[in-house]
């Protein structure tokens, strides 16, 4: 099954480990191998401090579901990744007062 979650990727919620774990149906020791092996540090999780770390809900959902098509996986990165502030085109013209 196909599935882009582009509906849930602009303001999806980040997660600690062990509701990232438990969305996925695996243990936090696994969250660590799939950190190393599949995910990509600022777009699936993010490194609060050297402790904490915070996993982004619709992109671990969509990787999920498009574990075996890695090309449509890559549209919801890319979605998200356009969907941030610093990637938003910026405005011209003069201020209004």
């Amino acid at each position: 099954m196909i599935f882009l979650a582009q509906e849930s990727l602009p303001d999806g919620n980040w997660l600690n480990k062990h509701a990232a774990a438990k969305l996925l149906g695996i243990s936090t020791h696994t969250l660590k191998t799939y950190r190393k092996k599949y995910w990509i540090v600022g777009i699936h999780f993010q490194y609060l401090n050297s402790r904490t770390i915070r996993y982004h809900e619709g992109l671990l959902r969509d990787w999920f579901a498009n574990v075996s098509y890695p090309q449509v996986h890559q549209k919801a990165i890319e979605a998200y990744l356009a969907s941030l502030l610093s990637n938003q085109p910026k405005k011209r013209g003069r201020k209004s007062q």
